[in-house]
């Protein structure tokens, strides 16, 4: 029996995805000296865990090894490639530049463009310069003049860029930092979570007027962290707690910047059945993370942003696969379902897989493993994952098959 082939639009993105935080290494900012702090190295022994595999270190060493990566990205056939700015490399010091840290980042757009893959420049993805933390971080009383002033630099040096994510995943940053206190500062503080949470928004907008000023065709978004609530049996109970969910975790942000936005970038990674009360999922298969592999959800994620007229890219979706037992299904499945979305008339443009290297998974460490190619630790050699070669035919023949 001949299978079924799904053929993408012509102009479809084909991508994956990183930051500079878990891949760089050798980084000095507020999450590097988290790790070593004495009370992270304290909490980490008390659930008789080794410090060591939560440290990032060298991370996968891209700083010095960005050549390596350039050589996975071509041979996983990718159009695009996102990475993020740290902002300590390029500020180490309050209105100071490093030439060093501005140079690397020129280097990486100069090595994609001359590869035919176009960059997709994420500004902010979580760790801030120390001199910022000393100033209080996003609770800092001209956050919103610094991000600009970053912004304003990045976009005027990196030329030849022309996507532009101003903010990674808002939600997950507010919640992680100031409410349930997992990462750095450990505020747990839903006072400092809402101030943070409208100075990003303020922040975004700032960005947004900058970068249009200085090239009026560049391409403005964030990267949105949304999940897809299920009310259960369509209950009334469930709806009302969907709708609350959808608007404050899904749409909040998008509805505030909705007139400063040329693109949305969407992160997935969730499923969330509501059946009187939240994560009633059935869980039938997991990743090592113990998140649920429900590859129809970002179906309804594209749906629910058809709202906003703006085109679609998926600017992360994966899963944590050590053994690669679930990750080339995940993928297949969950393309068809993009699919699915657009035939139905939602703009979708592209895809990121998240992520190209298994990396520093932030306060989980070391054990998450993401990647489509997995780095040694010590040597920092990338192999390809089974998943790797799958997905370098899809994004090569730009389909996927159907059944």
């Amino acid at each position: 029996m001949d299978q079924k082939i799904i053929k993408f639009p012509d102009n479809f993105t084909w991508g994956a995805a990183t930051s500079s935080h878990q891949i760089e290494g050798g980084l000095v900012n507020d999450w590097s000296e988290w790790e070593k702090s004495e009370k992270r190295i304290k909490a980490l022994k008390r659930q008789n865990k080794n410090p060591d595999d939560f440290i990032s270190g060298k991370a996968c060493n891209s700083y010095e090894l960005f050549d390596e990566d350039l050589k996975c990205i071509k041979e996983l056939n990718l159009k695009a490639y996102r990475f993020s700015i740290d902002w300590s490399r390029v500020e180490p010091e309050k209105g100071v530049f490093s030439e060093e840290g501005m140079n690397y980042y020129k280097s990486v757009v100069k090595k994609l463009k001359e590869n035919g893959v176009e960059p997709f420049v994420t500004i902010w993805h979580w760790p801030v310069p120390l001199w910022l933390k000393e100033e209080g971080g996003w609770e800092a009383k001209n956050i919103v003049k610094y991000f600009t002033a970053l912004t304003e630099k990045m976009v005027s040096e990196l030329e030849g860029v022309t996507f532009w994510i101003t903010l990674n995943e808002p939600n997950i940053y507010t919640l992680n930092s100031y409410i349930t206190g997992k990462w750095p500062p450990q505020k747990k503080n839903i006072f400092s979570c809402l101030r943070v949470y409208h100075k990003l928004i303020r922040a975004h907008k700032a960005a947004y007027a900058v970068i249009k000023k200085i090239n009026p065709f560049a391409q403005v978004g964030i990267a949105a962290h949304n999940n897809f609530f299920e009310a259960y049996n369509n209950r009334l109970v469930n709806n009302i707690f969907k709708g609350l969910a959808d608007w404050g975790w899904n749409f909040y942000f998008l509805n505030k910047i909705k007139n400063h936005q040329d693109f949305i970038g969407l992160n997935h990674y969730f499923h969330n059945r509501i059946n009187y009360g939240f994560n009633k999922n059935d869980n039938e298969l997991v990743s090592d993370m113990g998140w649920e592999l429900y590859p129809e959800a970002i179906f309804h994620c594209l749906q629910d942003l058809r709202k906003y007229g703006k085109p679609v890219y998926i600017t992360e979706n994966g899963l944590a696969d050590r053994e690669d037992k679930y990750r080339p299904w995940f993928i297949n499945e969950s393309l068809k379902n993009v699919y699915k979305a657009i035939q139905l008339g939602v703009d979708v443009r592209g895809y990121f897989y998240w992520s190209m290297l298994d990396n520093f998974e932030w306060a989980a460490g070391w054990d998450p493993k993401f990647g489509l190619y997995s780095v040694d630790r010590k040597t920092f050699k990338r192999t390809p994952r089974s998943s790797a070669k799958l997905y370098s035919e899809i994004c090569k023949n730009n389909e996927v098959i159907a059944e």
